[in-house]
C-alpha cells in the first residue's frame, strides 16, 4: 500500500429506474450537485481503457484480486481542454486514483503508436505508462461511454454518483472521433450507482441511501464493456 495516496471506500449497485428516482429525490434535499455539472445536472463522460498483451486488468478483475491496477485516458463533454491519463488502483477495499494531464497533441501522438511522447523527465506516472506499452505491451482496448448525474458532501468527502446510458465504442480507440457512435453495454432500464467516501458516511446520508435493501457488485464498467466486445464481435480475450 502506498501511504502516500489518498483512499478512499467506494461502493457500487446495479438499481433501476424506480430506485433511482427515489434515492436521487432523498439526496437533492441534502448533497450538492457537483460544481461541474451542467444545466441538466450532469456531465458526458468517454474514457479509453489500457490493457496488457495478456489482459491483466481484465483478467484479475474478474478473477477477484484485490489488490490491481487499470490504466485509462478519460475526458469530459467531449472536450479536449482536459485529458487526463490516470491509473485506478485498488488496495483491499479501498481505491486510489493518480493521473497526469496530456495535451491533445501527445493524445493525438499516442493513438498513432508513439508511445515515447510520454518520455517525460518528472512525470512517474507516465514513465510507468511508457514502460508498460514498452514491455508488456499495454494498448488502448475498449472505450467506454456514459452520463453521470453526481452528488457531493464534505463532511466525509462524500460522492455519489449515477451513471445512466452505459455504452462501448467496440473496436474504436479514438476517443474524439466525431463520427464514432457507441452501442448500449447494459440494459438501458440499470444504473450505477457508487458511493464514494473517506472514513465515514454521515449518518443521514446512509439512511437516505437505504444501501442495506441494495445488492452490492464488483460493476466494473470496463469489464461490462470488455465482455460486450467479446460476445457480440470477433475479439478473443
Amino acid at each position: 500500500m502506498n501511504t502516500n495516496l489518498n483512499y478512499r471506500n467506494e461502493l457500487k449497485f446495479f438499481i433501476n429506474h424506480h430506485q433511482y428516482f427515489i434515492i436521487r429525490q432523498r439526496l437533492k434535499d441534502l448533497m450538492q450537485p457537483d460544481k461541474h455539472v451542467g444545466p441538466s445536472g450532469e456531465y458526458h463522460i468517454r474514457s479509453l481503457y489500457f490493457d496488457d498483451i495478456n489482459n491483466k486488468a481484465l483478467h484479475e478483475k474478474q478473477g477477484g484480486i484485490r489488490d490491481r491496477s487499470k490504466y485509462r485516458i478519460r475526458i469530459y463533454n467531449g472536450n479536449d481542454n482536459i485529458i487526463h491519463f490516470e491509473k485506478k488502483i485498488k488496495f483491499k477495499d479501498y481505491i486510489a486514483k493518480v493521473k497526469e494531464p496530456l495535451t491533445r497533441a501527445m493524445y493525438d501522438q499516442l493513438i498513432a503508436g508513439q508511445f515515447d511522447v510520454l518520455k517525460e523527465g518528472n512525470k512517474p506516472l507516465l514513465n510507468e505508462i511508457h514502460n508498460e506499452m514498452k514491455h508488456n505491451l499495454l494498448r488502448p482496448k475498449v472505450i467506454v461511454d456514459y452520463v453521470r448525474e453526481p452528488y457531493v458532501y464534505d463532511n466525509g468527502n462524500v460522492r455519489i454518483t449515477f451513471d445512466k446510458n452505459l455504452r462501448t465504442g467496440l473496436h474504436a480507440i479514438d476517443i474524439f472521433d466525431q463520427t464514432l457512435d457507441p452501442i448500449q453495454a447494459i440494459d438501458n432500464e440499470m444504473i450505477i450507482l457508487e458511493v464514494k467516501f473517506d472514513g465515514y458516511i454521515p449518518a443521514f446520508i446512509k439512511i437516505a441511501l437505504q444501501l442495506e435493501g441494495l445488492n452490492r457488485q464488483s460493476a466494473s464498467k470496463y469489464v461490462i464493456c470488455r465482455k460486450f466486445l467479446k460476445y457480440n464481435t470477433w475479439e478473443d480475450q
